[in-house]
């Protein structure tokens, strides 16, 4: 559910953090889950999607909106509104419930001797600036049994609820969906703060292409101090910075990647996509055989997808014809897994046609992100032309001009 961000009644846009922390509340959406055992001792769980609000202010102060589930943030200096970073007109908030399973682990930093309960806020940016996952923990905690797993205890949430809770960890990136070329070096952003020194702490990068395994390609723990593999800073990690380097893209590269932090009893990961696009480098060019063609060829592009008109212009000032007689090759890939592509037209001019014609060729890709590559190119029945007539020079001129122009621009 997309929300705006309101504050004191009234939709306001903030252009940056500063103005973000202002915001006294935000809409939410709250996934309520209910867990039970069946009949035949197994574990089943159902999901209700509620509205909610997240109210940043001291635990104690009351709720803004009275009729509504309300989580009554209390002020802490893993606020997640200080990591709020460009324009916040379009946010998403997601809280859930969280299950530390069976540890017993208890958060160090607020004392009390009940065990905690756990919920996760989610804000995503729906232009995907940012995704921020804050770590809540309620109080006053509960009573729980020692022999089953938390989510058995977990608190029934009324429709007016006020639930007062204490942000301890934050983790986020400002990179969840990255677009590369090839062979470039992109860095993945993974950030994260936790409200007391931590004694033991793993931070572990994690792999997957689409349909393959899941490889582990970077981890570090504060208690051992022992690293594996590379890509990221280990003394930028005491510091919260978690972001991995991958050197030298290659289509091998694309897939997901998974940066994880651990801090007894939590544990939060954000996903990273990463898109390797590049865009097809485009020739025009006319070939004079028993039947001249015109030939546009897209080459070296990532990924496959990529479309090719041509048109043919037999006088100025008219709008150019799109031809629908294309014949087009198999795509070629290449041993670095990018593709080539041509597309052709057979010239086979018709009597209306005054024998000189000027070809182009307009090639879309996704790398272009909208745009076209352009290119035009005079037809090989124009030079006989142009060498008889004298109107013949006047428009080799012009066609020059129109070359130079079109020879390679983006619409």
């Amino acid at each position: 559910m997309k929300c705006r961000l309101i504050a004191q009644h009234h939709s306001i846009f903030f252009p940056g953090v500063l103005g973000f922390l202002q915001v006294q509340w935000l809409r939410c959406r709250l996934t309520d889950e209910y867990v039970w055992t069946n009949a035949e001792g197994h574990i089943e769980s159902n999901n209700s999607y509620r509205d909610a609000v997240l109210q940043f202010d001291n635990s104690g102060n009351s709720a803004l909106l009275s009729d509504s589930i309300t989580f009554l943030v209390a002020a802490s200096k893993v606020d997640m509104r200080k990591f709020v970073e460009g324009p916040v007109d379009r946010l998403q908030c997601d809280i859930h419930r969280y299950s530390k399973g069976m540890s017993r682990v208890r958060w160090p930093s607020l004392g009390g001797m009940g065990h905690d309960i756990w919920f996760t806020c989610t804000l995503r940016h729906t232009a995907g600036l940012f995704n921020i996952t804050s770590f809540l923990r309620v109080t006053p905690a509960t009573t729980m049994s020692a022999h089953q797993p938390d989510f058995f205890s977990w608190l029934t949430i009324g429709v007016k609820e006020k639930i007062s809770a204490s942000a301890v960890m934050v983790l986020m990136t400002r990179s969840p969906s990255v677009r590369v070329g090839l062979q470039k070096e992109t860095t993945l952003h993974c950030q994260f703060a936790v409200d007391h020194k931590v004694p033991h702490l793993t931070v572990e990068w994690h792999f997957q292409r689409r349909g393959g395994r899941r490889t582990k390609l970077f981890s570090y723990s504060s208690h051992s101090g022992q690293t594996e593999g590379s890509g990221v800073a280990v003394k930028g990690i005491a510091g919260g910075d978690a972001s991995l380097t991958v050197p030298i893209t290659k289509v091998s590269s694309e897939g997901t990647y998974v940066c994880s932090v651990r801090v007894p009893p939590l544990n939060g990961s954000v996903d990273i996509a990463l898109h390797i696009i590049e865009p097809p480098d485009v020739s025009l060019t006319t070939k004079e055989e028993q039947i001249p063609s015109v030939v546009c060829e897209a080459n070296g592009f990532y990924p496959l997808d990529v479309e090719i008109d041509l048109f043919k212009e037999t006088s100025s000032g008219q709008r150019p014809e799109k031809l629908g007689n294309i014949l087009r090759s198999s795509h070629l890939q290449h041993h670095d897994n990018t593709h080539s592509v041509a597309a052709f037209v057979w010239l086979r001019p018709s009597p209306q046609d005054s024998g000189c014609a000027i070809y182009s060729c307009r090639v879309s890709h996704v790398s272009l992100q909208g745009l076209y590559i352009h290119k035009s190119i005079i037809g090989p029945g124009c030079w006989t032309w142009i060498h008889l007539t004298l109107p013949g020079l006047v428009c080799l001129i012009s066609v020059i001009i129109f070359i130079a122009v079109t020879r390679r621009r983006y619409f």
